[in-house]
């Protein structure tokens, strides 16, 4: 938002014995329009840049945004692990830990994309897999994994020494795509609504006012000490009274006018109703395993039917796609290879 800019008159050049005023009307700006979409730039792309410094492909979508909206909003963080956990609680056997299935999936359904890295013995043989993480993990030009870590240092791993396993974009392979991108913007509206209403308590359940004085019986310093104890007003819990007193004061010579009123313009409990269900949709997740309760309790449902019906259309396919993933290198096979409850 940009700052209150007034242009008042001015009066100019006031010499000794010629005294002339000069006055400019110059219109009132009292801010400008905030753009629809300040983050547009964030999901918009049609290609990949290459980081020749450094030889790796830059993601599409910038990571840290994506692992910040996971703690800026209730909803997706709340969806997000649990759409891993789902995943993770099929899990049966193979050449990930249980944790470390986890992760995989945590990363796969967050960023759009997870590395799998083949743990080898002295022997050069895959023993294990090992989940990289998305968020400092980068697709090298041979299409193997960097890592980024501390003071610019990297890590490469070879092609042969990484399964990929991506969710997919249309625009680029390079990568893989979050496939809740379309609700990234209810989750920045439902985290404004949360903020602007701290803001609100914090200012002291007010969301400001106007101290309009007109009496000339207004002591100078009566002003001053009025001043200072609005300033002290703020916080939570300052709701104080404030006592004045003018002698031969006049009727409206004090008046308080509010700036706004917050119960009915800000529409809190809409906003955040809207921005949520937006996120739901986005994840399609019911609202009956998000944990939300509907104004029609009876409208609830049975959470094991949304359960059975959300594993067999989006938690299966999750599945599916990192099985077969594993199940395509010709190194990893046997017990290595990933078992879980699909029924």
């Amino acid at each position: 938002m940009v700052p209150v800019e007034i242009a008042a008159n001015d009066a100019a050049n006031n010499t000794e014995g010629n005294e002339s005023t000069e006055q400019t009307n110059a219109p009132v700006v009292f801010s400008l329009p905030e753009t629809v979409m300040p983050n547009m730039w964030l999901t918009d792309y049609d290609s990949l840049y290459y980081n020749q410094m450094d030889d790796y492909w830059e993601p599409p979508v910038d990571r840290h945004l994506l692992a910040n909206l996971t703690r800026r909003n209730a909803q997706h963080g709340g969806i997000v692990q649990s759409r891993a956990n789902m995943a993770a609680s099929r899990y049966v056997s193979g050449g990930l830990s249980v944790q470390d299935v986890e992760a995989a999936f945590l990363n796969q359904i967050q960023f759009g994309d997870v590395a799998l890295l083949k743990i080898r013995n002295g022997f050069r043989q895959v023993v294990r897999l090992f989940p990289l993480p998305s968020y400092r993990t980068r697709v090298a030009k041979d299409g193997g994994a960097v890592v980024l870590e501390r003071n610019q240092q990297v890590k490469r791993y070879k092609a042969k020494d990484v399964i990929w396993v991506r969710q997919y974009d249309p625009v680029q392979q390079i990568y893989g795509c979050p496939d809740y991108l379309g609700g990234l913007q209810a989750a920045l509206l439902n985290e404004d609504a949360t903020l602007f209403r701290r803001k609100y308590f914090l200012n002291g359940a007010h969301m400001g006012f106007i101290m309009y004085a007109t009496d000339p019986n207004l002591d100078p310093e009566v002003e001053q000490e009025i001043k200072t104890k609005i300033q002290d007003s703020k916080g939570v819990g300052n709701f104080k009274s404030l006592f004045v007193n003018i002698p031969n004061g006049k009727e409206k010579g004090l008046q308080i006018i509010p700036v706004g009123n917050f119960e009915s313009k800000d529409e809190f409990m809409n906003v955040k109703n809207v921005s949520a269900q937006d996120v739901l949709n986005a994840h399609r997740f019911p609202p009956g395993l998000a944990g939300i309760i509907p104004a029609n309790t009876a409208g609830l449902g049975d959470p094991a039917k949304y359960d059975e019906v959300y594993f067999k259309n989006e938690t299966k396919p999750l599945i599916k796609k990192m099985i077969n993933a594993v199940a395509q290198d010709p190194e990893v096979g046997g017990k290595l290879a990933l078992v879980f409850d699909l029924e």
